[in-house]
Parts: C-alpha cells; sequence; structure tokens
C-alpha cells in the first residue's frame, strides 16, 4: 500500500524478482481501459514481464465497486494460491483493501435514479450543503467523510434515501474476513515535500506522454461525463474541465497536482491508523532488500 507517486509498483516488481509473486492491482483507476497515462498504470513491456490482474475490466462508462473488486480479488487470490505462488496486491485505493480484509456489510446497491437526484442537488445547493444534510441523518459518517469527497458522499446519502437506513446502522455488520495470512506493508517517502515533488513531477510527465490527448479521445466519445467514476478519478476531471473551457491549461495543470496531493493526504490518513503495518521509506534504496528479507522471513516461519 502507499500514497499515490511512492514507489508501490517498483517495488512489488522488485518482490516478484525475488519470489514466487504474481500481482493484483488494487486501484479503482486501473480497471478503466483507455486510462493509461493519467492512471500511471503499468506499461504493457512492464506488464508482459510482471502481469498485472484487475487491469482494463471496465468500460469508462461502466462501475466498478469495492464488491466488485472483492470479488475478483478473491477469485484471482484462489487461483494463484492453488498454483503454488504468492498473490502480491499492489495499489493505493484503500476502501479496496479493507472490503477485502473486513468483508463488506449488506449495503443496497446503486440506484441510478436516487444517484442522479442527489447530483442535480449537489450542483444546485453545493456538495458543502449535502454534507450539512448528512451531518443530520449520519452524524458518525460524516465526521469520516470530507465534504471534498462527493463520490463516497453521494453513496452516503444514497443508501439512507433507498434503505432508510445510514450507512454507520448498515456496516455495524460485517461480511466474512478475509482467509488467508497477510503481510501488510505500506511506502512512502519520511518528508512529505518529497511527496509533493514526486507528484508534481509525475503530472508534469504524464502531460508530456499525451495525458490531454487520452482524456480528448474519451471526451469525444459524447457518452461519457464529469460525474462518472471514471471521469472523476484525479487528473482526469482537471483535464475535462480544461477540455470542457471551465479553466485554463496553466489553472488545470495547479488543479491536477493539488487534487493528487489530496489524494495523498487522505490515503496517508487512512495509513497512519491502519493496524499491523510495516512501513518503507520511498528513499532508502535498501527499500526493496528489506521488504524481501521480511516476506522470506515469514515464509520460512509458516514453513516451520
Amino acid at each position: 500500500m502507499g500514497p499515490t507517486a511512492s514507489g508501490k509498483t517498483s517495488l512489488a516488481m522488485t518482490l516478484c524478482r525475488e519470489l514466487p509473486c504474481e500481482l493484483i492491482s488494487v486501484d479503482s483507476a486501473l480497471v478503466y481501459r483507455g486510462m493509461d497515462i493519467g492512471t500511471a498504470k503499468p506499461t504493457a513491456q512492464e506488464q508482459a514481464l510482471f502481469p498485472h490482474r484487475l487491469i482494463d475490466l471496465r468500460d469508462p462508462a461502466e462501475a466498478y465497486s469495492a464488491a466488485d473488486f472483492r470479488r475478483d480479488a478473491l477469485a484471482a487470490m484462489a487461483e494463484i494460491t492453488q498454483a503454488g505462488r504468492i498473490p502480491l496486491l499492489v495499489g493505493g485505493t484503500m476502501l479496496y483493501f479493507k472490503a477485502l480484509l473486513e468483508g463488506l456489510s449488506p449495503l443496497p446497491g446503486a440506484d441510478a435514479a436516487v444517484r442522479a437526484g442527489i447530483e442535480a442537488e449537489a450542483a444546485r445547493l453545493g456538495w458543502t450543503e449535502l454534507h450539512r444534510q448528512l451531518a443530520d441523518i449520519d452524524p458518525v459518517a460524516a465526521a469520516r467523510i470530507h465534504p471534498n469527497d462527493p463520490q463516497r458522499l453521494s453513496r452516503a446519502l444514497e443508501v439512507f434515501r433507498i434503505s432508510g437506513k445510514t450507512l454507520t446502522e448498515l456496516t455495524q455488520h460485517k461480511g466474512d474476513p478475509l482467509p488467508y495470512k497477510v503481510l501488510q506493508f505500506a511506502i512512502a517517502p519520511v518528508q512529505r515535500a518529497e511527496l509533493h515533488r514526486r507528484i508534481a513531477e509525475r503530472f508534469r510527465l504524464m502531460l508530456e506522454q499525451g495525458f490531454e490527448q487520452e482524456v480528448r479521445n474519451l471526451y469525444q466519445r459524447g457518452d461519457l461525463h464529469p460525474e462518472l467514476p471514471s471521469i472523476r478519478c484525479v487528473g482526469y476531471r482537471q483535464m475535462w474541465d480544461y477540455l470542457d473551457g471551465v479553466v485554463g491549461y496553466d489553472e488545470m495543470v495547479e488543479r491536477g497536482i493539488a487534487a493528487t496531493r489530496q489524494l495523498a493526504k487522505r490515503q496517508l490518513t487512512w495509513l497512519r491508523s491502519w493496524p499491523d503495518l510495516h512501513w518503507l521509506d520511498t528513499d532508502n534504496k535498501e527499500a526493496g532488500r528489506h521488504l524481501v528479507e521480511r516476506v522470506k522471513l515469514a515464509l520460512d516461519d509458516r514453513q516451520q
């Protein structure tokens, strides 16, 4: 695990060179086809050397939920372990990790009409007002969900409007926990300024690699819009606004970098309270070796 731009993929590939691991992506953006540059998707060459499961599963017009991820990840893990290999889950979508480890509560499915009504209300009143509404009905969820996180805020309101019960009520009962022994590692730079530098550098590299044209291709399809989960992905929403004429190019770049920083901050907030987590430093050249040693030691302990 780790925040965006922290070096997770590179570290995972190091582990795959040393141990019989198979990679499973834990990233809500990498599931979308045609969204390669802005998601920092592993290149075709990297995927040829180190195949990744759960990449390119959906068209950007389609949804993919934490429940979908848990189902697909468990199926992939079963196949990998039956082949005598080690599932290596890599990514930064913390909700997916949580769903996988703890199971999922019996929440109602998405309702397009209810969700459209919430989005129309947000366009009219603003997400801050909808967050206030959530605070009235479910203060526990409202304290956990930031007003600038429309996806989770919308879902919390949707659950209440469909079921009449709050997200907090329904999530008190979890599903089955993960039936595997798990080693959990997180990687990040020690200094936040270094993470910010890496984020800005990577965003500008994406622009050089053709990110604008990638989003333009999506924009010109005509069936996509900014409220879809795919287009709400960091970077894509800001580039979409630029193509829509809402912001200029320089402001798009600034907003894209700022949104990526905010994502990294949310990821780190999750990770700081994560139990049983071994931390690795992005800037430590020995991080890969330390990771391999820890995993080998754990494997030796299991075999004794």
